[in-house]
């Protein structure tokens, strides 16, 4: 049996929990938008051709901001195309995943989207094919109330009301080779220092994003955040971090300690920012906008139907792409992600799982038929929902055991929130252990535990093992159950299963 014991204290907190912590990623890459969020003819689908039964996973799930439109797929866009009366649009070909766009979703139908489903539009532009005049065009378009060219186009195509876009990214991982309009990070932070401008000038309320590496692994990583920021440092707000985690060759220890290296990432890239903004003699701070994380098998961007590369395949619209599959291993390692985003909160001020539906996606679709929740869902749902207030310091002291990547790691991985105005604590836990359960005991110091705590747990189904997985035949396979937990004597106790993540509601006063 594995052992854990945790210590938290009402007065050594992070910060508040930031609410767009908890953002999702729509792209134009294979079914996320298209029989995705948005599939005229559906039975489902509304007036707007909106999946219904997608919105509602949606809500379920609680995303509370949306980058959109990408993503490599930005690099290429020219955002006019998705605007004005749809059978007037352009199709074009997108060389980002080698697909036909027919551009019959665009700005106005996301926006849309985004107001039913009640969260925030995060805006990407294209800083890789275009770049500041079509930048502040766009902003112009978006949220001038009327009177100029642009705002009025946009009342003329229907929306008299400005969207009022506040959270804009300056491009997409402009650092990789892959990237249409790759630069170096001077060409990069020189451009997004004038788009920066530029679109300020149009509307000075706007919050920015500037893009760091596309992965901690780049051979430029450190050096590009350094070299954009001391270009960017005084005219954005956040730098952003990209990453993606899987198993490799059977090394589930090492994949399940996948929030090792994030927490390293989100550290580094902070002592970079404060370091520019020490040499710039700045009185700003730059915040972290973790704009893309997931687990993600990167099997060469092989399409279900055809072994091939992308770039291999006969030009289509919205072909199956990247239509991961997620299991119990996947949501354990999703719920340890959300933990480190959560521990480092008070820099994290934004994240966006990648993508919403279908494409690496917590929600599947099929085209004609069910929406369903995939396993890694669930820790994503309730961290959203019960994460409130503020970020609780953990003291852990667990058992710990090898890993090839990153040497020895604690078993019993944990976050935990403190909702002062409702009297909760919020545990969530994650036991990375493959064979042996876990027994934790969690000291409250400064808060006193009432009664009435409950927990629930994701693990191996009864009959499954750490690959089972949810399906459109079997949607509830991997999901919640009822998990038992004491309270005695100011301490939590609780035993996970071998390989679970759970989380815990406590009701709490203060002592």
């Amino acid at each position: 049996m594995t052992r854990a014991r945790i210590v938290i204290d009402r007065d050594f907190t992070v910060g508040e929990v930031p609410r767009r912590l908890f953002g999702s990623f729509v792209e134009h890459m294979g079914r996320c938008v298209y029989t995705g969020i948005y599939e005229p003819g559906h039975p489902s689908a509304d007036a707007d051709g909106l999946r219904t039964d997608v919105l509602e996973l949606v809500a379920e799930m609680g995303p509370t901001v949306v980058r959109y439109p990408g993503g490599n797929f930005v690099s290429g866009y020219r955002w006019t195309d998705g605007i004005g009366p749809v059978e007037d649009r352009p199709r074009r070909l997108d060389g980002a995943w080698h697909t036909v766009e027919s551009n019959r979703f665009g700005l106005h139908e996301f926006v849309g989207w985004a107001r039913k489903a009640g969260v925030e539009v995060m805006e990407a532009i294209n800083l890789g094919t275009a770049g500041v005049e079509e930048a502040r065009a766009l902003v112009e378009y978006a949220n001038h109330p009327g009177g100029t060219y642009w705002s009025d186009l946009r009342r003329a195509n229907g929306a008299e009301e400005p969207f009022d876009i506040r959270l804009w990214c300056l491009g997409n991982e402009m650092d990789g080779p892959w990237q249409i309009g790759h630069k170096t990070a001077s060409e990069y932070g020189r451009l997004a220092q004038e788009t920066a401008k530029a679109m300020r000038l149009v509307d000075p309320r706007l919050e920015l994003v500037a893009c760091g590496s596309s992965n901690s692994g780049m051979p430029t990583f450190g050096a590009w955040e350094e070299t954009v920021l001391s270009h960017t440092y005084e005219e954005v707000d956040f730098i952003s971090l990209h990453a993606y985690y899987q198993e490799h060759d059977g090394d589930a220890a090492s994949f399940l300690a996948s929030s090792v290296d994030t927490d390293h990432f989100i550290s580094r890239v902070a002592a970079t920012a404060d370091a520019v903004g020490a040499k710039l003699k700045s009185k700003k701070q730059i915040n972290l906008s973790f704009d893309e994380w997931n687990v993600w098998y990167q099997r060469g961007l092989d399409s279900e139907d055809q072994p091939h590369r992308i770039a291999e395949q006969p030009w289509r619209e919205h072909p199956r792409v990247i239509e991961d599959t997620y299991n119990v291993t996947d949501a354990v390692v999703v719920g340890t992600l959300l933990n480190s985003l959560l521990r480092h909160g008070d820099r994290v001020q934004i994240a966006n799982q990648a993508q919403l539906v279908n494409v690496i996606a917590p929600i599947r679709s099929e085209p004609g038929g069910p929406a369903w929740r995939q396993s890694s869902f669930h820790p994503f749902a309730r961290t959203a929902a019960l994460a409130k207030g503020q970020i609780l310091q953990t003291r852990v002291s667990s058992d710990k055991h090898p890993t090839a990547r990153f040497g020895d790691v604690d078993t019993v991985d944990v976050s935990a929130t403190w909702d002062e105005e409702n009297g909760r604590v919020a545990l969530f836990l994650a036991n990375r252990g493959l064979d042996e359960a876990a027994e934790v005991e969690v000291e409250l110091r400064g808060l006193v535990a009432g009664t009435g705590a409950t927990a629930e747990v994701l693990t191996t189904p009864e009959g499954g093992d750490r690959f089972t997985a949810n399906t459109a035949e079997d949607p509830a396979r991997v999901g919640l159950t009822d998990l038992a937990v004491g309270v005695e004597d100011g301490r939590v106790r609780l035993t996970l299963p071998a390989l679970s993540w759970a989380c815990v509601q406590l009701p709490v006063s203060l002592g």
